[in-house]
């Protein structure tokens, strides 16, 4: 599959039309409270939807209740596996490249900006985190899971921002396209699968061919349940390399938003950090992760640590080292990064389980007008732009 500026211009005007119509009359009927209310207890697959549900959304439900047909499930239990011997390093990635990216996005920025935490800003986050969790769970897809019911309901969260930035007549379709169009929605599964692929090569993480791509793949499973149109989608890693060449180069850019909400990431991974000495590793990290012109648009701090994180690399390398030779090495790893990972995402959440709301109104102050052998390593296809 090739891109073109063209074909990227198509996938800006569209949204997801069976979210979109069902987020609509919600919103006619004055459903929404309702929904909201009902929906906060279901939370696991196949669990017999509340009475007093409204009709839309029962339909939209019950559609959405299975994963695409076309899912191999040997695929995505070789990315679990994946996941559960790299959880700690996905997680990095995830915090410190592919959040840090979607921020160098200016549209983007500008319309995360306009649900980002209203309680807490480690609100995204922990639902990106918690996301993630319930996706690489064994049951991912089975009854009593918790990524099904997310994934539905971060599909109905997306449509609610493009319906309510269209009515208020707050976003400018003629010169940004749809909000969270088509193209931003394929871009933002490349920031969390392709980057982080990226971002393990650059750390220094073995990783398999065959993992890489199995890896990849979830992703796009992800998507289709998000309402992605996997047509679009690019279905290889060299694929997927040319799609995020391209849609970086049409879009990134500094933003204040932008920097705004890189802080906010800054501030609360500090926060998490024990103590005050080791804080600038965060922006240190988020640099070497992004690079210097991007760390520089989203305003991350320069620090002595800049030049430490550099042997980040080869002190994981070691790591990887005694994973790869000594199976009790492996187990003794992989439950640090497991703890680690628990830990993280306990402080993210407050310890609270995350729910995905229609939001009722966006914030007022927005305007979007301004385990493998070292010799058998897998590595990022190369730029193509």
């Amino acid at each position: 599959m090739s891109y073109t500026e063209a074909s990227m211009n198509t996938l800006r005007q569209a949204g997801d039309e069976l979210a979109d119509a069902t987020v609509a009359t919600l919103f006619e009927r004055g459903e929404v409270g309702t929904f909201n209310t009902l929906m906060r207890y279901v939370s696991t697959a196949g669990a017999p939807l509340p009475d007093g549900l409204p009709d839309v959304a029962r339909a939209y439900l019950e559609a959405t209740s299975v994963p695409p047909a076309w899912v191999d499930w040997g695929e995505m239990e070789k990315a679990r596996l994946f996941f559960i011997d790299n959880n700690v390093h996905i997680s990095t990635a995830l915090s410190f490249a592919s959040m840090p990216a979607c921020y160098v996005v200016p549209r983007v920025a500008k319309l995360l900006s306009s649900t980002h935490g209203l309680k807490y800003p480690s609100k995204r986050m922990a639902e990106t985190g918690q996301f993630t969790v319930y996706l690489m769970q064994p049951d991912a897809f089975e009854s009593g899971s918790r990524f099904i019911p997310a994934a539905q309901k971060v599909r109905l969260l997306h449509a609610s921002i493009r319906h309510h930035l269209v009515r208020e007549n707050r976003w400018d379709t003629e010169a940004h396209g749809t909000p969270i169009c088509q193209e931003d929605m394929i871009g933002g599964q490349m920031f969390f699968s392709m980057l982080v692929l990226d971002s393990l090569h650059r750390l220094g993480i073995h990783m398999s061919t065959e993992g890489a791509e199995a890896y990849y793949y979830a992703w796009r499973v992800v998507g289709a349940m998000l309402g992605v149109d996997q047509d679009a989608v690019p279905e290889t890693l060299d694929e997927a390399r040319a799609f995020l060449d391209l849609y970086m180069v049409r879009h990134m850019g500094p933003s204040d938003e932008g920097v705004q909400l890189t802080r906010q990431l800054i501030d609360l991974y500090e926060e998490v950090v024990p103590g005050t000495l080791l804080d600038p590793i965060v922006s240190a990290l988020i640099r070497y992760l992004v690079g210097d012109t991007c760390a520089d648009w989203l305003a991350v701090p320069r620090t002595p640590w800049d030049t430490v994180v550099k042997a980040v690399p080869h002190l994981l390398g070691v790591l990887e080292t005694i994973e790869d030779h000594s199976p009790l090495g492996a187990w003794a790893l992989d439950r640090i990064g497991h703890l680690t990972s628990v830990f993280e995402l306990s402080s993210l959440t407050r310890g609270r389980v995350m729910h995905y709301a229609i939001p009722e109104q966006l914030k007022k102050d927005y305007d979007v007008s301004h385990a493998v052998p070292r010799t058998h390593r897998w590595t990022p296809p190369a730029a193509t732009v």
